[in-house]
Formats: C-alpha cells, structure tokens, sequence
C-alpha cells in the first residue's frame, strides 16, 4: 500500500518541544518499514494547525485535484494528530475531503479506525486537546501581558525613537533610542504649532539623520500616548479603555501631547493650510503660489528661461495676462517690507513689561475657568458612569452605552486640552522669561525669513498673511495680517509720537496690546 508522509512543525513547538522534522520522518519511516508501506510522497511543513491554509498542504490537495478518475487508496500518516490539525471543526471537513479522494489519514501514535463510529469520539479528544491547550495558553499569555501593563511595562516591538533592550540577567526593557527620539520630538513640537501640515513634517523628519517612517507609522506615533509617559489598556471584555503610568522615560511632556491631538482633531481645516497649498522645495521661489496676481486675481508662479549663457529666474501669473518679474527682485523687496514690522531692543522691555502686567492682573480669571471646565468634565463622567450601571444592569444594550460614551468623547478630549493649557497658564514660575524667549523669536522678522529654508519662510509668511498677497510690482498688498503684527504697528506709531526719554510701559497704552491678542486667552 502506497504511503505519504506529512510532517509538519511550528517554530515555538520546534525550539520547545524538540519536534523537529527530522525526528518525525524516522518516526514515519521506522514505521512503514515495519508495515511493508511503500513512501510515495514527503510533505514538510513549516506552519501552524490553526487552520490548512498552509502552502505545502494546499499543493498536496491540488495534485489529486488535477488527476481524474479513480484512484488507488493511499495513507497519509503523520506522528499525533494535533500534527494534522488544531481545529476540531476544520479537521472532519478536511477528513471528509480526503475520503472522497481515497485518501486515509492515520496517527502512527495515536491511530484510529475511522470506520468504526465509536472511534469518532476519541478522533474528537485528540483534536481538541490540543485545540484548548492552545485557547489557554492564549488567555494566559493575554492576561500575563495585560498584568505587565498595568505595571507600567511596555509591551511588543518598541515604537519609534526607543529600542527593546535586555539586561545581563534577562530582564526586558524599553530604553530611549538616538537619533529617532530627537526626531520624533521635534516632530511633536513642529505638529503642535499647526502651520504646517503633517505629511510635511514627516517628509522633514525624515531627511534628518534616521530611520525613516512612513505616513501611517508617523500618524499612528502622533497619536501613541507612550511619548508623554503612558501606556495604552485597551479594552477587553468588560474593561474600558485605560491609560497607565509607563516605566519608561517620556520623550515629551502632557502639554505637549494634548496640544499635538488638539493640532490633529482639526486636521484638513483652513486654518492648518498654508495659503499656497502643496509646498515647493525650491530655494529661488519661496513665494509661489502664496501671491495673487494684480491684473487677473489668478495664482502666482515660479520658472526659469534659458538665456544665452544663463537661466532667468522669474514669477509670473498662472494665466497669459503678462504678468512677470524677476524673483531675485521680489525676494528682495518682500525681505523689505518684513522690515517694516520689526522693532529696536529696547521696545523688547517695554512690551514684557505690559505683557507679563496683563498676564498677572487676568491670573485671577484662571482659577473660575478652570472650576468651569473640570465641574463640565465631571458633568460628562457622571453621564458615561450612569450609562455604564444601566448597561451592566441590562437596562440598555452595548451599542446605546457605546453611542453614549462616543458622544461625549470628542467634548471630553477639548475639555482635557483646556484644562491642560489652564493649569499651564496658571504656573507663574518661569513667566518674564518665557515671555522675553517669544519676544525675542518675532523680533528681527525680515532677518528671520531671510536666513530661513524655503519650508520655514512659508510657513512664516502663511502666519503673518492669513490670505495672499497681491504684488503690483513695486509693492505688497495685503488685505489681512496677524493681529501680533498688527499690534507691533501700533505700537512702532504710538512710540514715534513720544520723545525718546517717555518711551516706558507707563506712556504705553496697554490697550494697544490687550485689545490684539496678547491678553492670555480664556475659555
């Protein structure tokens, strides 16, 4: 009688168990040869009995599949039956369609005659022993890894910018990992400001000494709460969601992550585009398509000419109106009119001095703002809790208790982001400082610009233009500015109308800065 052998292991069962393939085709051999069974066919698999979508499975059926007509009987042997499958349902069909192709698999170990009923039941012990071995380990290995959560411990691959490490007596553990964690913070810090979008920031991050990420890993990290410190428990069974104390060195504060999420919630609005759209990476046209054109109102753009012994570099109108100027020219006269807002030294005093007087005298609104946004935020808690006693009651089922808590999660998140930019704006400690550090990064704007990459003058110009500009050749019309510039404006005109020994925040009108924007923003 004609004999093939199937031999299969899985990696784990090989370097635990020692079930080598090797091991099991002597086993089979030793035991045809004791039978007289003449070895046809040798199938080596290397895959798991979870299921037979296995490569080497799938062929062996195809063959019989391809040849017609009636065929000999044959076995199919193989050492246990947990070698053949896992899966106590998936097997008897399989079984069944190798009896249709005259085909008998047999357990050398463990062999059955399948003729007989009674012996279907023992098949059923063989088959789902193994089966339920493989359901506990898994809860197991669930509840272990679930366990070590909750202790803080980082669990799988590491995320980008840290490295899974093991100490010399075998304990694991997430460290830090350079260049990727300096990367990803300055991914953070440049996602927090909102000018850019994301895609830019991953394309810049990723020109940076590296691994490079891709465009879903890079969201996904953006969104992984581990960079401040955390873990995510997500929900199992009956447990909700949870975020846990993580063991490991955060790589950015709360603050910062909670500014990010607010950054990406309002992700693809206006407000987080930049005038001119996709982003060009040419030094010579940092101004293309941010520019409105003065005779048809149409886009601006940037290309050269080839002259006799050189290129000309120009912009020019997207339409045939004419419209053209040199670039060298344009660059130059808008680094001009950037000029206009910069202010002296010796204003920076003044306007820290104003600045940090205002903040003081509104601190005391902090405090009511803040009991308003936490009695809202308990508020909402109160209502997912009570929905949450009415499900486990049975008095309504999981998909209204899920509608409920989804219905409150988006307000909850804008909630926490508020109460994290009070409780920043409360800490007086550090307070002149940070306010001269930002005085100091807008004064010089026109110098700022200029020494800047073409990435960087963009988005500079989208957040002092909130709208293009309009270039009539000789000068830059804008209808909107950022009301911070505005404001430095009128503060440039209030102190050229005083002698030089009364320029002094006493002389300064606060209103000239409270009513633009540099109050601290209230909710």
């Amino acid at each position: 009688m004609i004999a093939d052998l199937y031999i299969r292991v899985s990696t784990d069962e090989q370097a635990d168990k020692g079930y080598s393939q090797r091991d099991q085709e002597e086993r089979l051999r030793l035991h045809c040869s004791r039978l007289g069974l003449t070895i046809d066919r040798v199938i080596l698999e290397d895959h798991s009995a979870k299921n037979f979508d296995r490569p080497e499975w799938k062929k062996y059926l195809q063959s019989f599949k391809r040849s017609r007509g009636y065929r000999e009987e044959r076995l199919l042997l193989f050492t246990k039956w947990d070698r053949f499958s896992r899966n106590t349902a998936e097997a008897y069909q399989m079984i069944s369609q190798l009896k249709n192709n005259n085909i008998i698999p047999q357990a050398i170990e463990q062999p059955l005659d399948l003729s007989i009923p009674e012996n279907k039941v023992l098949l059923a012990i063989y088959l789902s022993t193994p089966e339920v071995e493989n359901d506990r380990r898994a809860i197991n290995v669930t509840n272990g890894m679930r366990r070590a959560i909750r202790e803080g411990r980082m669990m799988g691959i590491a995320p980008y910018g840290y490295i899974n490490k093991c100490t010399e007596d075998g304990r694991k553990y997430v460290a830090v990992k350079e260049p990727e964690a300096s990367n990803i913070i300055w991914a953070f810090n440049q996602v927090a400001k909102g000018h850019l979008p994301t895609e830019i920031v991953r394309k810049e991050m990723n020109k940076r000494e590296g691994k490079d990420i891709s465009s879903n890993a890079f969201m996904v990290a953006m969104r992984n709460v581990v960079y401040c410190g955390k873990i995510l428990l997500r929900a199992y069974k009956n447990e909700e969601d949870q975020i846990v104390n993580g063991k490991h060195a955060p790589l950015i504060t709360e603050e910062l992550f909670m500014k990010v999420q607010h950054v990406l919630k309002k992700k693809g609005t206006k407000d987080l585009r930049l005038p001119g759209g996709r982003i060009i990476n040419e030094d010579r046209y940092p101004l293309r398509g941010l520019m409105l054109c003065p005779k048809c109102g149409k886009n601006i753009t940037g290309s050269s000419s080839k002259g006799k012994t050189k290129h000309y570099y120009y912009y020019h109108c997207t339409s045939a109106c004419g419209f053209r100027h040199h670039s060298d020219v344009v660059n130059e006269l808008f680094v001009e009119e950037l000029s206009k807002y910069d202010f002296p030294m010796g204003i920076i005093k003044i306007l820290q001095e104003v600045i940090v007087r205002n903040t003081k005298s509104t601190s005391e609104n902090f405090e009511d703002d803040r009991a308003a946004v936490t009695k809202r935020r308990n508020e909402l808690n109160e209502r997912i809790s009570k929905a949450r006693d009415m499900y486990l009651s049975d008095k309504i089922d999981e998909d209204d208790f899920r509608d409920i808590k989804n219905r409150y999660k988006g307000e909850l998140d804008d909630l926490d982001y508020k109460l994290s930019v009070l409780t920043a704006s409360e800490k007086k400690e550090g307070i002149e400082q940070k306010i001269s550090k930002a005085l100091n990064a807008v004064n010089n704007i026109s110098e700022r610009y200029k020494n800047a990459g073409t990435i960087d003058k963009r988005a500079l110009v989208s957040l002092i233009y909130p709208e293009k500009i309009i270039f009539d050749g000789e000068h830059f019309q804008t209808p909107k500015i950022n009301s911070f510039l505005e404001s430095i404006l009128l503060i440039r005109r209030e102190l050229a109308r005083q002698k030089k020994g009364d320029q002094n925040s006493k002389n300064l009108n606060p209103r000239l800065v409270t009513s633009t924007g540099f109050k601290p923003v209230t909710f």
